[in-house]
């Protein structure tokens, strides 16, 4: 061995331990000023956030990350405006470009996937005591920067100058009950940062720290439940249809890898799961989401209370009723549209007078209303061109059997019908869903992410395939929501008919959260051993709610012998609601006609009580009694519901008849009523005169 080699090697070993030691030094020194810069830029948002303690928010600073020993997120704030976690940055040279993050020329949007994974994490923990998934936002602040807004990766970007704009903004969407509900979920999911020590400074090894143990938490969530329930319950209405459950929340935020189907009895919720499902999927896809119905005054009360619960999504959820969308689509394309619904029925009766009424049609039922039903609800409804298409059809929700003879005769009085309205040069509604269907099969709609359609069940065959043209089988796009016992029109479809599948992605709500134990047997009643063909295409029962959580009054039936006694008992029914508390708005008569909805209104006038047509009702809080049809009150609430005029015919259990157009129509209006005694949740009074 050369002389001075173990000396050289000892050198060298030092040399390089000096390298590393060096490096180290400078790793930690930069470490060093990266967390007191990091820790000035928490101290300082945190000052900022200060102040919100006192209008009733929650600041937690320093939170552990659900699931992790280490990593901690910079502020939890929980209050009014609902769960806002922000993130402290204090980056140089940093700025936002369609939806992208750039530090210089560095694109560094990837830095904010797991920022975005903590709101989807609370999100889930939150639906348990029923936040709503829009009452969760995550947010990166960037400290020393001013008139920095944008949106990457699932996180809010803003400015140091719009922190407090960024939490406030949305106002009070939470009551303190609700606030110290979420606190509680909060507080546990993201669990106090442990003491620094020198043992946990100690290369920061993920098995130093030890995990905390959970408390046990200050209240059960069934008393939590109780109580949200019982604080909603006070405010108007509008804040009740608004209103989300644990259950409906979880199910509000579901992934289906297809159109998907939401069903189940009167009362589960399934129109707030719809309205909430829009806001979740507008915030989480691109494209607007179209939210549509068969119910003309729905959409309007629907968008009303989206305003309400999730103002930074509302401009992406279109509601509309779905002719209103159609002939809007076809105005739009240039495709010309006449629509004329007066001269359309002309049209049908001149039709019926000349090949129906004094031939085959006519014997068998003199009545043109049911043919003309089947003609635009079988026919027309599923788009049929051709007879052998409607010769063997089921006809699913038609009882009466057809001949082939008599499906002849209503084939030849839908051909005279539509003659007489090309001669008029004008369409009908059933023309309107038609032609905007063919025209999205040969130039589909860009814009749209997902179609809600709520009340699917009152949809036509056509409808429902003209909505699955705009997002065909694309995951949660298309989204169907009734109830099969709901239905109160003639005819109907089968999801086959429409080519569109929804295997494997159907849920049904079992809870009832709107009526009392005594309203939901009541509107039972009305249904009992009804059996319909379901949009699946079998022929169901009834869904029915396997609890119902609230208990209430028994609804009260009153028979008349005149209209005068039956008005001036309704008027003194609601005084006498008026006087106990209830707020007019909260109180709805309904009735089976738009005559007898026009005679109420006068009635109530007549007695000085501030009321209102539903056909102007647009979901914000009134003090005006509601009064309408049970159509146009379908999806709506009221905490009491009063069904003026009622047959007393219809309230028979003990019915016969071999006629089955007769027993059809008596289910379809049977199920009308149950509508509308289900529209209520405190209270019912039905008269009958």
């Amino acid at each position: 061995m050369p002389a001075g080699h173990s000396a050289a090697d000892q050198a060298a070993r030092f040399k390089l331990e000096a390298e590393q030691a060096e490096y180290a030094a400078r790793t930690a020194h930069e470490m060093h000023r990266r967390y007191l810069a990091a820790a000035a830029t928490e101290a300082r948002l945190g000052r900022m956030l200060e102040p919100l303690e006192e209008q009733g928010f929650h600041i937690l600073a320093d939170r552990l990350w659900p699931g992790s020993r280490n990593a901690n997120v910079d502020f939890v704030i929980v209050g009014p405006s609902g769960v806002i976690i922000l993130d402290a940055k204090s980056w140089g040279d940093v700025h936002v470009h369609d939806n992208k993050v750039f530090q210089g020329q560095t694109e560094v949007t990837d830095r904010f996937e797991n920022l975005s994974g903590l709101a989807d994490r609370a999100q889930i923990s939150l639906a348990e005591i029923g936040m709503a998934p829009g009452e969760i936002r995550v947010g990166a602040v960037f400290m020393g920067k001013s008139r920095l807004h944008g949106y990457a990766g699932g996180v809010d970007l803003i400015g140091e100058d719009g922190a407090l704009d960024y939490i406030l903004n949305r106002g009070a969407r939470l009551r303190p009950l609700e606030v110290d509900a979420a606190l509680g979920v909060v507080e546990d999911l993201f669990r106090p940062q442990p003491p620094v020590t020198t043992h946990t400074v100690e290369l920061l090894l993920p098995d130093v720290i030890m995990p905390i143990s959970a408390s046990e938490p200050v209240v059960s969530v069934h008393e939590i439940e109780r109580a949200l329930l019982a604080s909603i319950e006070a405010l108007p209405i509008e804040d009740w249809m608004a209103f989300l459950h644990p259950d409906q929340a979880r199910l509000a935020r579901r992934s289906f890898n297809g159109p998907s189907r939401i069903r189940g009895a009167a009362g589960t919720g399934k129109t707030v799961v719809g309205l909430h499902r829009a806001a979740y999927l507008a915030r989480n896809q691109q494209g607007k989401v179209l939210v549509t119905t068969l119910v003309r005054t729905l959409p309007v009360v629907l968008s009303a209370l989206m305003e309400r619960m999730a103002p930074d999504v509302a401009d992406r959820v279109e509601f509309v009723g779905i002719h209103a969308f159609a002939n809007g689509l076809l105005r739009a394309r240039g495709i010309p549209v006449h629509l004329n619904d007066r001269a359309a029925d002309y049209a049908f009766d001149a039709a019926w007078e000349q090949v129906g009424a004094h031939g085959i049609l006519g014997d068998i039922d003199p009545n043109q209303h049911y043919w003309k039903e089947e003609v635009l609800s079988v026919i027309k409804g599923r788009g049929l061109t051709r007879f052998e298409q409607y010769a063997d059809l089921a006809r699913a929700g038609r009882r009466r059997g057809l001949s082939l003879e008599s499906r002849k005769a209503v084939w030849e009085l839908y051909g005279e019908y539509n003659v007489g309205l090309r001669e008029a040069g004008i369409h009908d509604f059933a023309d309107i869903i038609l032609l905007a269907e063919k025209s999205l099969r040969a130039n589909p709609l860009d814009g749209y992410s997902a179609v809600i359609a709520d009340e699917a069940q009152d949809l036509s065959c056509s409808m429902i395939r003209m909505l699955h043209a705009i997002v065909g089988d694309r995951a949660d796009g298309l989204n169907l929501i009734g109830d099969g016992q709901q239905t109160i029109y003639a005819g109907g479809y089968t999801l086959a008919e429409a080519d569109v599948s929804i295997q494997g992605r159907g849920v049904v709500m079992t809870t009832n959260y709107r009526n009392t134990v005594e309203i939901a047997d009541f509107a039972a009643s009305m249904v009992l051993g009804d059996e319909f063909m379901d949009i699946e295409g079998t022929t169901s029962k009834p869904d029915v709610a396997t609890s119902v959580v609230r208990h209430g009054m028994r609804p009260r039936v009153s028979r008349f012998n005149s209209h005068k006694g039956h008005d001036r008992s309704l008027i003194a029914q609601v005084k006498s609601l008026i006087s106990s508390g209830t707020s007019g708005g909260d109180i709805a008569v309904l009735t089976q006609t738009n005559f007898v909805a026009k005679e109420v209104l006068e009635a109530l006038s007549i007695a000085d009580i501030p009321s209102m047509s539903l056909t102007d009702y647009d979901g914000r809080t009134t003090s005006k009694v509601k009064v309408g049809t049970i159509k146009r009150a379908k999806g709506l609430e009221f905490k009491q519901v009063l069904v003026a005029r009622a047959s007393a015919q219809l309230l028979e259990t003990a019915w016969s008849s071999t006629d089955e157009a007769a027993a059809e129509r008596r289910e379809l209006d049977r199920r009308e009523l149950y509508v509308a005694m289900t529209r209520a949740r405190d209270g019912v009074w039905v008269g009958v005169a």
